[in-house]
């Protein structure tokens, strides 16, 4: 049977099905609106999946999953289930259309509702639907209505609300920082602020969802915030006038030395290329001739977005990427518009592990046409495209509609018929070794998976991008516990609190004078050293090296001392990001403690031979 001839009678069925509930004639099965709402949207999430995932769908498959993840958390585990529409054992189940899937869903949802009155079947709902995605590929999911609104406003580029930056420690909300321009920095509220007090109610022992829905609202709107400041008397009263804020996706744009700009993008979103060119044009101004361009960590996001960046580096009509799918509207040939304004640029690209998607999208299309190098560790590997739909009650799903090819014809994705769990651990178990890594990988791969760019180098599929120089971080021992204690931040948030006062009285807004005079007294020192023993160091001087052990780190002396002299320039850069954000941050990270960055600079004469191969 044909696709069309498949999909043709589900969807007459789901427009009678929609017209006799919009219409008030109610199925023999239901008899509140609450359950034609949930039967409606097993059948619309079901229906977007089998119309639109990439590959032919397997509709018995998509209803035993979701009937298993019904019965799986079904509060009541006393009900028999044997012979009745939630029994797991399928005998000789077979379903062929939507209109039988919805019709099956609906006598298990009537089963449970007719044996147990205490059962939640929205819950239930929730958790068939989820289930409906078990064997897709690991970024087809589901996204509860609660997290939609977050993700959307991040995909969005901007938010309507006070404009700080928090977390919540020992139940107490502090301000990291306000956001430059925002209505909150504006009225003098700063990092190391308590919030206690949210439109008359304590705040003390609210979640992070729980600010959020507070804080957050409509532009013009206000919200009054009551707020404990360290070594200040009494409470702090500031009525908010909620405005829109931007969500930034390029962390910095500066210069490196009088001829090289950097410029970090952590996802790719709405306003993406704007503010990317927007740091360039700067950068441009300030003397740029090459470019850094940093997307470790980077997760991807919008496809449009990712494709405008890479446009930037190329001639017109240079392809850039192109997807493929079983539906001709999901199946396109993207190629560069016009020329792109940094097309003779030379260029270098950051990626690592967490560099996935739209990431892999540029780099790859930089890589395949010789166009810059590509440097640092093996990326994510993720060719999928997906696309988002909205359901009724504002959650959303993302179905995958396409895979996506690198010029040279690459497949990067890496395998996922293992399951989603297999897929998640390859990622945690690859070797801390990068080049081992790369090794292992390339050791393993077959004759088909092996492409060539367009000066004939050999790229890989199957894997994400294998960077033309391998760069090993340099995260020592120490540096690891500090990212699994967080003691770099909470020493900072004590040091805000206690010494915020005389550190704005010597540097005011003054970044120039901190980047180059600020240092680390032995005061703060032995407090960092004392919260770094309290959280599993052990200062051990019969250890050939640093060891992680159970939790805990032995290292000596010596090792100690050598290891803080980089840890203390990563401390410093979190201080950086608390008084002014994370631009600051940056340029104080790529003063000699980024490992791949130093690198990096000094791989210029490489690119330039790489370029001129293909000119």
């Amino acid at each position: 049977m044909s696709l069309k001839r498949f999909l043709a009678p589900n969807i007459a069925t789901l427009v009678i099905l929609a017209a006799l509930w919009f219409s008030g004639v109610e199925s023999l099965f239901m008899s509140y609106d609450e359950d034609k709402q949930n039967i409606k949207k097993f059948m619309d999430v079901n229906q977007k999946i089998v119309e639109n995932y990439v590959d032919e769908v397997d509709e018995t498959e998509l209803f035993k999953n979701a009937i298993r993840n019904m019965a799986a958390n079904l509060s009541d585990t006393t009900m028999s289930l044997s012979g009745s529409p939630l029994d797991t054992t399928f005998s000789d189940l077979r379903i062929s259309s939507l209109n039988e899937s919805v019709s099956k869903f609906e006598e298990a949802y009537q089963f449970v509702k007719n044996n147990s009155e205490e059962e939640d079947l929205k819950r239930l709902t929730e958790y068939a639907v989820k289930g409906l995605f078990r064997d897709l590929d690991p970024h087809s999911i589901y996204i509860e209505a609660q997290q939609s609104e977050q993700i959307q406003a991040e995909f969005d580029g901007k938010f309507q609300g006070i404009g700080v930056q928090f977390q919540i420690i020992e139940d107490t909300i502090r301000v990291i920082s306000a956001i430059s321009g925002g209505p909150s920095e504006k009225l003098g509220i700063q990092s190391g602020d308590r919030i206690v007090e949210i439109e008359g109610e304590n705040a003390v022992g609210f979640s992070e969802q729980d600010v959020q829905d507070r804080l957050r609202g409509e532009k013009g709107t206000s919200v009054k915030v009551r707020i404990k400041r360290p070594f200040t008397d009494g409470i702090l009263d500031f009525d908010i006038e909620r405005d829109e804020i931007p969500i930034y996706t390029v962390d910095s744009s500066h210069m490196l030395d009088d001829k090289t700009g950097y410029i970090k993008i952590n996802r790719f979103a709405a306003t993406t290329h704007e503010e990317f060119m927007d740091g360039m044009r700067k950068m441009e101004d300030e003397g740029m001739e090459r470019i850094i361009l940093d997307m470790r960590g980077n997760p991807g996001g919008y496809l449009e977005q990712a494709i405008r960046i890479a446009n930037e580096f190329f001639p017109r009509n240079t392809e850039l990427v192109s997807t493929k799918s079983r539906h001709a509207q999901f199946t396109s040939d993207y190629r560069s518009r016009a020329d792109g304004n940094y097309k003779d640029m030379p260029v270098i690209v950051l990626v690592d592990g967490g560099s996935a998607s739209g990431s892999e999208i540029v780099s790859g299309a930089i890589q395949d046409h010789d166009r810059g190098l590509i440097v640092g560790s093996r990326s994510f590997g993720k060719g999928l495209v997906q696309q988002q739909f909205e359901m009724d009650d504002n959650s959303n799903i993302r179905v995958t509609i396409s895979r996506y090819f690198t010029p040279s014809g690459r497949l990067i994705q890496r395998p996922y018929k293992d399951g989603r769990e297999a897929y998640a651990y390859e990622l945690m178990e690859r070797s801390h070794d990068v080049t081992g890594d790369v090794e292992k990988f390339i050791d393993n791969i077959p004759d088909s998976l092996k492409y060539e760019t367009k000066s004939g180098r050999t790229v890989y599929g199957g894997g994400g991008i294998i960077p033309d120089h391998i760069i090993q971080p340099d995260f020592d021992k120490l540096s690891i516990l500090m990212n699994r204690t967080f003691v770099h931040a909470e020493f900072v948030r004590d040091y805000i609190d206690n010494k915020g006062p005389e550190f704005r009285d010597n540097y005011g807004d003054d970044f120039d004078k901190f980047l180059s005079e600020f240092t680390w007294d032995e005061d703060d020192r032995e407090t960092l050293k004392a919260m770094l023993e309290d959280r599993g160091m052990v200062i051990d001087d019969d250890r050939d090296e640093p060891e992680l052990e159970d939790n805990k780190l032995y290292i000596s002396t010596e090792d100690y001392n050598r290891s803080m002299e980089r840890s203390e320039v990563f401390v410093k850069s979190e201080l950086a990001r608390n008084i002014w954000g994370m631009q600051e941050r940056f340029i104080v990270l790529n003063t000699g403690w980024d490992k791949t960055v130093e690198v990096a600079k000094s791989l210029w004469d490489d690119v330039y031979a790489l370029t001129a191969a293909v000119e």
